[in-house]
């Protein structure tokens, strides 16, 4: 255990985050940047006390549960959480759940894709990055909540704006299946995670039809190569679909093209120039 060095690190780490990042106040009598050592501290659920002694390079060796309860309170990207660990003398283990962290070179591919639609999705579907053609083509990602951005609770148990389940596509009954058996091979690597088994738990309380395809035990899960949209402003718009592994994140490149001078395109091409405003609403 390296004490100096994991006193700087949790500290350098407290003081880049905004009070407001974790939804408390800043106050008018802040001397020092980011959080309060108090504030880290129950964030991460431990003693105050506790948590100076180890700023002051004067704490016993953290548990694995306490360190865990510091790179979430910290919110440390997955590299961070593993150096935590090292400087810790404790190893990081298998990661507790599916990352989150989307590398700038998959954000920056995103962006070099004007005339497709793209997402990275998570192991556990959830949406993490998108460009703007997929805002407009499926949602302003952005002004939803988290929660709402994970696909396969969308299909399973909405919303459904305008009675469209998932955005109106056409293979929104094979998405099901497919989703619904990806899902338990992804909780079988995971399987401490809370966050992917309070989902696994909502979703066979709230749908009779997740329940039986989770009963049935299946893991393979079947490609779509094409599919429709059913846009509420363009109309049908017809989608090639290629999906790509990202190595070593256990993420996805979800890519949406239309053939080339298709009616289907041409929509997309519309959509990228009006991206995200309503086109139905009189200004």
């Amino acid at each position: 255990m390296d004490r100096r060095e994991l006193a700087a690190f949790l500290r350098s780490r407290r003081e880049r985050i905004a009070p407001a990042d974790v939804g408390l106040p800043a106050g008018p009598r802040r001397r020092t940047p980011g959080l309060r050592r108090e504030e880290a501290a129950n964030l991460a659920f431990i003693s105050t006390e506790y948590y100076t002694r180890l700023e002051q390079a004067r704490a016993p060796r953290p548990s694995r549960e306490v360190l865990a309860g510091l790179a979430r309170a910290l919110r440390l990207s997955d590299a961070e959480r593993a150096h935590l660990h090292h400087l810790a003398g404790a190893p990081p283990g298998p990661a507790p759940g599916p990352s989150r962290e989307v590398r700038q070179s998959i954000l920056d591919l995103l962006e070099r894709l004007p005339q497709a639609a793209a997402i990275v999705m998570s192991a556990a579907f959830e949406v993490l990055a998108w460009n703007d053609l997929a805002a407009a083509l499926m949602e302003d990602f952005s002004a939803v909540p988290r929660r709402d951005r994970n696909l396969v609770r969308r299909a399973f148990l909405g919303p459904r704006p305008d009675g469209r389940r998932l955005y109106g596509v056409s293979d929104v009954a094979e998405f099901a299946r497919s989703a619904a058996r990806d899902l338990r091979a992804t909780t079988a690597r995971y399987p401490d995670d809370p966050e992917l088994a309070g989902l696994v738990a909502e979703l066979l309380a709230g749908s009779e039809e997740f329940a039986r395809l989770w009963a049935s035990h299946d893991v393979a899960a079947e490609p779509v190569l094409c599919k429709t949209f059913q846009h509420p402003l363009v109309g049908p718009i017809t989608v090639n679909c290629d999906v790509l592994g990202i190595s070593g994140q256990d993420q996805r490149v979800v890519i949406y093209t239309a053939v080339p001078g298709s009616p289907s395109e041409q929509a997309l091409r519309l959509l990228s120039v009006v991206g995200t405003q309503r086109m139905d609403v009189a200004r």
